[in-house]
């Protein structure tokens, strides 16, 4: 039985095994717990963020908190192309569709997710096996006054249209920052959300994500 990393028990420490992961593969922070690494991630989506909470100790799963949630701290793997830009939206969280009146951004998943998040880059090209792939050095962020009220304003607009029996009319474009997407195993995953006469009607769940250039930016800003 293997037995799991600890979780770190201070931000000093996440950051000490974050940076220890920096120039490593992806197969060989496999190989040094057991793990076999997919000749390819098209089974296999969540298996380098999966890898990564691992090696960190992260202890969430998918519950609806912070990965570590006893240093305030949400972990992100971002994969990146040669130049160092994100090839993909980064998820944030499930969107809730329905009892959803009262519900403020400060008290929002979303807003409480990205407090703090530790962004750990991985190369994501295509043409590198998944075992080649490089970890890149982590970025602890949490979002400037700015970014911030770029994702509450984002944030508060969606849910407006959640609120209005609208989620059908939300797509991708929406959003400065943030995006609202169907998210589910396939297009028949249904969930139920307002309608627009106010009655509970079946959708495909949605999920919360980070545009591509917000991403970048932050990334920029570190690098750079």
């Amino acid at each position: 039985m293997k037995t799991t990393p600890p979780s770190p028990e201070t931000i000093e420490e996440l950051m000490q095994r974050a940076n220890n992961m920096a120039g490593l593969t992806l197969g060989q922070v496999a190989d040094s717990h057991g793990f076999t690494t997919p000749a390819d991630l098209k089974r296999d989506k969540g298996w380098v963020g999966q890898l990564i909470e691992y090696e960190l100790g992260a202890l969430a799963g998918s519950r609806p908190e912070q990965d570590f949630l006893h240093l305030g701290v949400e972990l992100k793997t971002i994969p990146v192309d040669d130049k160092g830009k994100p090839i993909e939206t980064t998820y944030v969280t499930v969107a809730p569709l329905v009892n959803i009146q009262g519900l403020t951004w400060e008290k929002s998943i979303v807003c409480h997710k990205l407090q703090t998040v530790l962004w750990i880059p991985v190369q994501g090209s295509r043409d590198i096996p998944v075992a080649q792939r490089q970890i890149g050095t982590p970025i602890l962020w949490s979002p400037t006054p700015d970014e911030l009220a770029l994702l509450k304003q984002d944030w508060e607009e969606i849910m407006e249209f959640i609120a209005m029996g609208q989620v059908q009319q939300l797509t991708a474009r929406h959003g400065e920052v943030l995006q609202l997407r169907p998210k589910g195993a396939n297009s028949r995953s249904v969930t139920q959300s307002i309608g627009q006469d106010g009655s509970k009607i079946l959708t495909n769940p949605r999920g919360f994500y980070l545009k591509i250039p917000f991403t970048q930016s932050i990334l920029k800003r570190f690098f750079n």
